[in-house]
């Protein structure tokens, strides 16, 4: 779930260089993200709709994007011939976005955070049902795995979770499935660029409807939060282009993992949430079948690329 603002970077393909740099980027935009969440949670103390937080995010997100295009010359990618995709990314991304947002509104965000790991495995399953992409015992495997790790934090029949935040935050992992899969779809004929821009711009419209009929005036200190949580998550999204400029995404995806010991921190300094048990033990079992999942994808990757005749589905 913390994962969704970048998802859309990860189509970006770059030579490799200085891994180092780009994993301690990787880190570092973790812990923002995990700040922005935190922020979404204050001001959501404060009153602010959570479609307020979510336009205000998008809509500093947007010259961000296009300065960050300007900076690398890669403007031109903007052009597109698919305006209809691009408008179902937005409508699913949006829908992932206030869900996900709603999800650290209603759950200790340690619980939000391992409920939205979710995703990675959600998408495999919508891969194969909706793409009829070949998956086989590793990956069926990793997802078998990776809901016990979801029944795991649920804790069935214990009374510690909140079951409405649960069910909110895996609707946003799926929604943010989803997104993973029309990405996969968009990235084989439209740039990283593109699909950034279109994003950003085209979300400017419902959320500034949804705006007209929940924005209202706030106080200084939910304005700050407002100000506060629009600023990290735009950084949160430079670390994250700039760190898959120097490093691989088989390099820093386990690194987005540590969103989990961010989000755990910021809660408990912040809103003194103790986190269940249960979700130290489910969300290891989930993180594990995420990570079979991207190691399995790296290594069919890796054999397409050389070119075998035959090599196992997954």
């Amino acid at each position: 779930m913390a994962i969704h603002d970048q998802l859309h970077q990860q189509t970006i393909t770059l030579p490799v260089a200085r891994p180092v740099i780009g994993i301690v980027m990787r880190l570092s935009a973790m812990a923002v993200l995990a700040i922005m969440f935190a922020l979404v949670k204050i001001a959501g103390a404060k009153g602010v709709h959570v479609a307020e937080s979510v336009f205000w995010r998008q809509l500093t997100g947007l010259p961000v994007a296009l300065a960050w295009l300007w900076w690398h010359g890669d403007l031109a990618t903007i052009r597109t011939s698919r305006p209809f995709a691009h408008a179902l990314r937005m409508l699913l991304g949006i829908s992932a976005m206030v869900l996900n947002f709603s999800a650290m509104l209603l759950l200790p965000m340690a619980e939000a955070t391992t409920f939205g790991f979710a995703a990675q495995i959600i998408a495999t399953i919508l891969a194969a049902l909706l793409l009829g992409e070949p998956t086989g015992r590793y990956r069926w495997g990793a997802v078998l795995l990776g809901f016990a790790g979801v029944l795991i934090a649920l804790q069935p029949g214990g009374h510690s979770v909140n079951l409405w935040g649960a069910v909110i935050a895996l609707l946003g992992a799926t929604a943010t499935a989803a997104v993973i899969i029309q990405i996969r779809q968009m990235t084989q004929t439209e740039a990283a660029g593109a699909i950034v821009f279109w994003f950003s711009l085209t979300s400017m419209i419902p959320l500034g409807i949804a705006q007209y009929f929940f924005g209202s005036a706030h106080s200084t200190e939910a304005w700050l939060a407002i100000a506060g949580l629009s600023i990290a998550g735009a950084v949160g999204q430079i670390l994250l282009t700039a760190s898959l400029r120097h490093a691989s995404v088989a390099t820093i995806m386990t690194i987005d993992y540590s969103m989990l010991i961010w989000s755990a921190l910021a809660g408990f300094l912040i809103f003194a949430e103790i986190p269940d048990n249960s979700v130290w033990v489910g969300a290891p079992v989930i993180i594990t079948a995420g990570l079979i999942i991207a190691w399995r994808e790296q290594v069919l990757a890796r054999k397409r690329i050389k070119g075998e005749a035959e090599y196992p589905v997954g």
